[in-house]
Order: C-alpha cells, then structure tokens, then sequence
C-alpha cells in the first residue's frame, strides 16, 4: 500500500458522523485472518444484527453488522445497500471490514472500506500498529481542492476506523448497563478525515427484537470535526451544531462488548434512523446455531448515510 499524498476533495468515503452512519455495501474487504490472535481456550462469539436505514419516516436502505469475537480478538463486517427509488437514483452500496484486538477500547490492525454509487466508487485500506496510521491507500487517488483542514501526522495517532468504532468494549468491570459506558469520545480516522463522536448518558430503556429482549443503554452523541474536512460548508457546521444524535447499545452475549441496536441523527432533510431488525449470536455460552461463525465468509454488518 502507499501512503495517502493528496488531502480528501469533494469526493471521499462517507463520514460515521457527518451524516449519521456509513453508506457501505455488499464485498467482503479484507482477511479473516488478518485481526489479533485469540487467546488460547477462549469461546468464540458471533453476532449478526440487520438493519433497516429509514430517513424521514421512509425507509431507504437495508445494512447489516457482524461482529467475531474470540478472546481480545475482533473482526466487524459492515455492509448497507440502497434500495427502492434511493437505490435506483444512486445504485448506493458498500462494506467494510476491521480487524484487531480489545480491551478498554478497539486496537484495529487493517481497516478496508469500498463505495459504489452509479457514477463513481471508491476504496480505501488502512493499516495500523497500537492506535496510530502506519499505512494508508484511496482509490482512486483524492483531488487536493485546497479548502480543507490539513491532515497531519498527529491525525493519525489515537485512532480508531468507523467499522471498530461500532463495537464499544464495557468500561472496566462495570455492568454493561452501567451509564458510565456512554462516556466515551471515539477517535476516528476513515482515511480521508479525521472527527471525533463524543458519547453521553440518555437513558436505559427496554426493547424487543426479533433474537433480542432486554435493556439498551441509550448515548447522546456529538460530532466534532478534527481535520479533513471543509470548515466552510453549511453541512460541517450543521453536525458541530446538531443535538439530536444517539446510539442505543446492546450487549453481545458471552462477551464484554456493546453493539448498535438503533442509531439516529438528524439531517437537513429528515432523521436518518438506522433500526435493527434482526439480531443473531451464535458460539459462546449457550449459543444458537443461525449465524456464521468466526473465520467464515461473511457479507457484513453496517450503518449508512
């Protein structure tokens, strides 16, 4: 891979909090086995949730997540496509793929991303070593158009990708209920900008899903721009300003990790809400058998614009 050598144009892959979420599809990226290695004797965990990606009420997309889980090591798949008059007006899809080991907070070690629309497609890889950027590819390469914040070095230090930043490890030995794990600010780079997701308390609720019955711990959330990106344009400014983001969180079985069951943000054209409809765990303690395990193909996971 190369270095990346022009700051992001117009043109980049979709930012977790610019909008909302992700706007991934559907091609597995990466290897299976490119994340940390597990440790000995550790039961594996899988779990797949689905989505549906509504904005306004109407419901635009599908996505899906899947999260591996074996000892202190990870691998997220993320995926969304478009569909109904969205998909046919843009052809939108996209996935990803993160691997790399956890403890109070993600450790990714290669992060890939791909977006296709009608007219255009992009990819992105990155490799990592305890937080920091030690390689990075855009393809196609990105225009400097020269209003953006500069990406610096230090950018690339502390971070985390947007697919690892789905997944939020329980905060020490709290219960995963526990309000202190909203407390948290997420670091991410996705290889063009660099943006912070700053969590807060809300609330524990109860829901009820098809594979999930029990309580969420709903967070505020807050984005903040770090570089990257055009400090000018009304979008930027419109997300510094927004108030009315959250994430509810459900914890994975046999495991001390936390996952996305709802994620809304509002937009300048409606609320994007991306809802789980489906959530599946298998390995682990008394785990089902519905979904892939841990080392097996998968088409995965997701959160979209």
């Amino acid at each position: 891979m190369r270095a990346i050598a022009k700051r992001p144009a117009a043109s980049r892959p979709s930012r977790l909090a610019g909008t909302g979420l992700l706007a991934l599809a559907a091609v597995m990226l990466g290897s299976p086995d490119a994340g940390a290695r597990p440790k000995a004797g550790a039961a594996a965990s899988t779990v797949t949730v689905d989505y549906d990606i509504a904005l306004a009420g109407l419901t635009i997309g599908s996505a899906q997540v899947s999260g591996a889980f074996e000892g202190s090591g990870y691998r997220m798949d993320v995926s969304a496509r478009l569909t109904g008059l969205a998909g046919i007006v843009t052809g939108g899809m996209g996935s990803a793929r993160a691997n790399g080991s956890f403890a109070s907070a993600p450790q990714p070690n290669t992060f890939a991303i791909a977006t296709k629309t009608t007219n255009s497609g992009i990819a992105v890889r990155m490799a990592l070593a305890r937080g920091t950027v030690t390689q990075a590819e855009i393809t196609p390469p990105l225009i400097d158009m020269g209003d953006r914040v500069p990406i610096t070095a230090a950018n690339k230090r502390g971070v985390i990708d947007p697919a690892s930043a789905l997944m939020m490890p329980v905060q020490g030995r709290a219960d995963p209920m526990d309000p202190a794990n909203c407390s948290r600010t997420l670091p991410i780079f996705d290889g063009a900008t660099r943006f912070d997701v700053s969590l807060s308390y809300g609330e524990n609720r109860t829901v009820a899903k098809p594979g999930y019955n029990g309580p969420v711990l709903v967070c505020n959330a807050r984005y903040t721009p770090i570089a990257g990106h055009r400090p000018d344009r009304p979008g930027v400014k419109f997300m510094e300003d927004n108030r009315e983001m959250s994430v509810w969180l459900a914890p994975v079985e046999g495991t001390r990790v936390l996952l996305p069951i709802r994620i809304a943000v509002r937009t300048t054209v409606g609320t994007n809400i991306i809802e789980a409809t489906r959530w599946t765990r298998t390995g682990g303690p008394q785990g089902s058998t519905t979904a892939a395990a841990p080392g097996a193909p998968v088409t995965q996971a997701s959160l979209a614009q």
